[in-house]
């Protein structure tokens, strides 16, 4: 399995996902090749902006076993352990749990073939059942811990009868597995009365579809306190844009000092001319005075990060990791050689002039232990492409043709195809890379596609693993495979 995932989220969001361990040093950098005729460029879409509004990120602790009942191992002898404790064992598991459900409904809603989208609709049904089958029968029985429990199993029991019934509504229509959509139906039925008899929601919050959505939207943010690592982002560069202003105010007074000098030994006096010419100076000093602060910022700032990240632990406060992001649109000339070199694999019709816009974050993970159980934590990275969208054209097209002397024609939309280059280096071992075609219109992604690397160039999807990974990773499946 490669280092890191790419896949589509929702109809224009990208996924990045990759895992991390104690001690690791990981940078990973992502080039998005925009042809220019998309109309996306520093002055439409500036850098930052896109990072900040479009690029949403996640960091939480992992278990590569999300279907297993990780919980029953958590709670043996309850009645030795203390309240915090159990709630973060609680929420480990609801969590995980949330999540690899959402992660399969959202790939099996990418299936249109009914012959495989129902079997596995059934077997996630079946999944869904034995998972709450063996939360439910871990349940407290001391009112402290029953509260935090029932949050917990409210939660999961609506969040998998929505998921279900999302799956239902857009599902490839077929009169030939009616017993799976049934099946399906009968478990959402099962959950709705299971909260009900269980006075979960009140019937003004089940009543009203804001309420409800909003109550379970708390109830999640619950379940993530202890899961979800908290973030403290901090911008860098001030006290640099301070001394570029600074600079520029400086060299733009000695020029306009030196010229005023140089005007009054020429004209003697105050005199109509000296006056017009000092207004000339004043005005071609306002004139460059941001051009050159501008181009001084930008030549300071380049290869330069734009932010840093701290990730802590929200229930001991202690630090995970660090993180250093960034974000800018860069020449051709400053690509790496070995990206070049990828690109240059392309057919001649696919070499058209593109913007570069580039994404790199930096991550170094602490070396102390975490949370019992889990030796890794895992960042997922959601890329909006929607501010690309935007620029877009709407205009659709006719093709037309010819069959047996009638003239027919073919509604066609305009697609577009962003080359995406991915480069991974961790822990000083050489980089490894993986090319992806995004072909997209205006309003979805239409395919993702990973292209051939040259001959030379390490893939992501073969990496080298050293003897004491491969025996953390031994004893990280064993250790969950005994939970």
């Amino acid at each position: 399995m490669s280092k890191v995932v790419v896949r589509q989220e929702e109809s224009l969001s990208l996924k990045v996902l990759h895992q991390l361990k104690n001690g690791d040093d990981r940078r990973l950098d992502l080039y998005f090749m925009l042809p220019k005729d998309m109309g996306v460029n520093p002055q439409s879409l500036e850098a930052g902006e896109y990072c900040h509004s479009s690029v949403v990120g996640r960091r939480s602790y992992y278990s590569s076993g999300l279907h297993l009942p990780l919980v029953q191992g958590r709670f043996v002898s309850l009645n030795k352990r203390t309240v915090q404790e159990f709630r973060l064992y609680l929420n480990l598991f609801a969590y995980q749990f949330a999540i690899a459900i959402e992660t399969d409904s959202k790939e099996l809603a990418q299936q249109k073939d009914p012959e495989q989208f129902y079997p596995a609709l059934s077997e996630l049904c079946d999944i869904v059942t034995q998972l709450l089958k063996k939360f439910r029968r871990n349940e407290p029985s001391e009112p402290k811990w029953k509260h935090y429990f029932d949050n917990a199993d409210n939660y999961l029991s609506w969040f998998c009868e929505q998921r279900l019934l999302k799956l239902l509504s857009h599902a490839p229509r077929s009169n030939e597995h009616g017993e799976v959509i049934e099946q399906t139906l009968q478990l959402c039925r099962a959950e709705s009365a299971y909260r009900d008899q269980r006075s979960y929601n009140s019937e003004q919050t089940q009543g009203d579809p804001n309420r409800i959505s909003n109550k379970m939207l708390l109830l999640r943010r619950l379940l993530q306190r202890g899961v979800v690592l908290k973030e403290e982002l901090k911008t860098l560069g001030v006290g640099l844009k301070k001394f570029a202003t600074g600079l520029t105010t400086g060299l733009i007074m000695l020029i306009v000092s030196s010229l005023i000098i140089q005007a009054q030994g020429f004209l003697s006096g105050v005199t109509l001319a000296l006056v017009l010419t000092l207004a000339v100076i004043y005005a071609f000093r306002e004139i460059f005075k941001d051009d050159l602060r501008n181009a001084l910022w930008r030549w300071l700032r380049k290869g330069r990060p734009r932010w840093s990240r701290i990730l802590r632990d929200t229930t001991s406060g202690a630090i995970i990791g660090r993180q250093l992001i960034w974000s800018d649109y860069l020449p051709s000339s400053d690509l790496p050689d070995a990206i070049n070199t990828i690109l240059r694999r392309r057919h001649s019709q696919n070499r058209v002039d593109a913007e570069i816009l580039h994404y790199g974050i930096n991550t170094q993970v602490t070396q102390r232990e975490f949370l019992a159980g889990y030796s890794t934590i895992q960042e997922q990275i959601n890329f909006s492409l929607a501010p690309f969208a935007r620029y877009l054209e709407r205009g659709r097209s006719k093709i037309y043709k010819e069959s047996d002397g009638k003239v027919s024609s073919d509604s066609v939309e305009r697609r577009y195809q962003i080359n995406l280059v991915l480069m991974l280096r961790e822990n000083r071992q050489p980089a490894q890379f993986a090319r992806y075609k995004i072909t997209m219109n205006r309003s979805q992604i239409i395919d993702i596609a990973e292209g051939r690397l040259p001959d030379g160039i390490e893939s992501l999807d073969t990496p080298p693993e050293s003897t004491s990974d491969a025996k953390s990773s031994s004893a990280s499946n064993t250790s969950t495979q005994a939970q």
